[in-house]
């Protein structure tokens, strides 16, 4: 029996090498290690107690700057390099 609808279907694009995981993984684990170290380490994140601290001191703790530099290399860095690895590994094909 033979049908006038052919599907096909590539597993080619649809698995991610490990560069591209690896790359993708910098910023959330980043982020959770920002996370987890000022939860193991509160007295480091002055907002939780300021005692009369200024507004600079308050903002620039080291477990939040972690954190926040892996929001910024995640949506500035790894989505584009992620975007650009996608278009060579098509454009190979």
């Amino acid at each position: 029996m033979e049908s006038p609808f052919v599907h096909t279907t590539s597993a080619v694009g649809t698995r991610r090498g490990a560069r591209a995981v690896a790359i993708g993984a910098l910023g959330p684990l980043t982020i959770a290690a920002g996370l987890v170290w000022a939860i193991v380490q509160p007295y480091r994140v002055t907002l939780l107690h300021p005692r009369g601290e200024d507004i600079w001191w308050l903002l620039v703790e080291p477990p939040l700057l972690v954190a926040a530099a892996g929001v910024i290399f995640w949506l500035v860095v790894a989505r584009p390099l992620l975007a650009d690895l996608e278009e060579v590994d098509e454009a190979a094909l």
